[in-house]
């Protein structure tokens, strides 16, 4: 079985952000899968994805307080400033934390630990609406 679709989720602040039921939502298909993988890859150079904690909110915001430590806005060695001071430490944040996941699915459901789920990062002020395109491969029940 393969499956392909693409998610386009609503815009959100900057941060980072439960997605795991949008995810399921829109890939019902999952639950006929008995073993297999569900890809997702984001189609933005200024966000990310991440597995992290889905049960703390103040695990999201200590992500955002770090990832800005980390990657300061308005650093002085920054050429690209054609888009705001947030766009070139969003494509850093981006790089460094990924486009992409591969989860394992079995038996209908992903196969995540059990405090797992899936991050969306939004890394600008202003992302807008973002698009995951979501591929699952596998072998129904």
């Amino acid at each position: 079985m393969w499956i392909q679709k693409n998610l386009q989720l609503a815009a959100r602040p900057r941060g980072f952000h439960l997605i795991t039921a949008d995810v399921l939502q829109a890939i019902p298909e999952l639950r006929q899968c008995r073993v297999g993988l569900l890809h997702l890859f984001i189609q933005h150079t200024s966000a990310s994805l991440t597995i992290n904690e889905n049960a703390d909110p103040d695990v999201r915001g200590d992500f955002e307080r770090f990832f800005n430590h980390a990657v300061p806005e308005n650093a002085p060695y920054y050429v690209h400033l054609d888009e705001g001071s947030d766009d070139m430490p969003a494509h850093l944040k981006s790089s460094l934390l990924g486009c992409s996941l591969t989860l394992p699915v079995s038996n209908g459901r992903l196969n995540l630990g059990t405090w797992q789920g899936i991050y969306l990062c939004e890394h600008r002020n202003h992302g807008g609406s973002r698009r995951l395109v979501l591929t699952l491969q596998g072998e129904p029940a």
